[in-house]
């Protein structure tokens, strides 16, 4: 079935369906990442998002009942070169066009990925729509340009759990309690291998909630969109330090800048792959990894007792933060992976040892 992709700035390219038919609007983003396709369907940070992958071949391993990061996709529409009808791979249980089609996915392939993601880098993130019904392109446009956007959004409060739930070790050393800002599933998998016993709690909850639980620790987790609206996190996070350890990534990072009066600025096109490098000031060592984020940090807004830890090697965006004298630190990037390297598995520990400390 014929399919358009309409941005707001009056671009189109025309394509093919391969998942759900129908029409959808969005943020365009695009990610670099080879594989982990069905991590990044299912990653809640992509919500209100249409995603174009930049590797032209997608869908040639299938999808597995193991690999998706939370209970079902979220991004408002899937875009590539090619789309792979054959899927080859031992723990494969359905084609990628049959896992969009069942949950109701649109899926565009044939569309020059190239020209798509040159335009975003070059005027930046901008809205979209997708469409099998409507392939009038100044129809589809006007839509695109109609759609007020995500900027000033909460997002948060769509993907965040309904109610508190735990995973644990079987023997636990600490008790972490983890804010739902739209937590991928790996980063409850490394807490947990990490000895921690982690109580997932939803987005509003309070500190005195939070403490209520006894926890040894925070977590702050990762999420979608623009984090300046989201005031009862900000609150809650303010109301935790000095309280326990805090850790936090991505979202929960932007939210601790936030709670410390950080300045947060919006990326032309963001991060998006499993191949950012960024310097860790510590050790002097550059770490290849895995970012999903259109917010940042601005690093001349933060306070004298914050220390820049971490920086990206291809703008300098503030990639960690650590408090000078508590045990509270961040990080920018996704360290548990999923898709992407390894090379921050090391940060889980460390915020066990900071547990262990206090």
């Amino acid at each position: 079935m014929q399919a358009l992709v309409a941005l707001a700035d009056g671009t189109t390219f025309a394509g093919e369906s391969f998942g759900a038919t129908g029409e959808s609007i969005g943020e365009m983003v695009f990610n670099t990442s080879m594989t982990g396709y069905q991590e990044i369907l299912t990653d809640p940070s992509y919500a209100g998002q249409i995603v174009s992958m930049t590797y032209p071949l997608i869908g040639n391993y299938g999808v597995n009942d193991d690999d998706d990061e939370s209970d079902h996709p979220h991004v408002r529409g899937f875009i590539v070169r090619e789309c792979s009808r054959i899927h080859s791979n031992w723990r494969s249980s359905q084609s990628l066009p049959a896992y969009l089609e069942g949950h109701g996915v649109m899926g565009i392939e044939g569309v020059d990925t190239r020209q798509l993601t040159r335009r975003v880098r070059i005027h930046g993130v901008m809205n979209a729509a997708i469409s099998t019904v409507d392939l009038d392109p100044g129809s589809l446009v006007a839509k695109a340009q109609a759609w007020k956007g995500l900027e000033g959004v909460d997002l948060v409060k769509e993907v965040t759990c309904a109610s508190a739930y735990e995973q644990a070790p079987d023997k636990p050393k600490h008790h972490v309690v983890a804010f739902d800002f739209g937590i991928k599933r790996n980063i409850v998998n490394k807490l947990v291998e990490a000895g921690c016993r982690v109580t997932v709690v939803p987005a509003t909850t309070t500190a005195d909630e939070a403490m209520a639980l006894e926890p040894d620790g925070i977590f702050l987790s990762n999420g979608p969109g623009d984090p300046r609206p989201l005031n009862y996190a900000i609150e809650t996070c303010k109301n935790l330090i000095g309280k326990r350890p805090i850790f936090g990534i991505c979202l929960g990072h932007e939210i601790l800048g936030l709670a410390f009066g950080a300045e947060i600025f919006h990326l032309k096109f963001g991060h998006r792959g499993a191949n950012q490098p960024i310097v860790e000031h510590a050790t002097n060592r550059i770490l290849i990894t895995s970012e999903n984020h259109g917010w940042g940090i601005r690093g001349d807004s933060l306070p004298d007792f914050l220390k820049v830890t971490r920086n990206n090697l291809n703008d300098n965006c503030v990639e960690g933060l650590h408090h000078k004298e508590l045990p509270i630190f961040s990080i920018q990037c996704h360290p548990e992976a999923s898709p992407g390297p390894h090379d921050s598995f090391h940060l889980f520990d460390y915020f066990a040892e900071l547990m262990d400390r206090t």
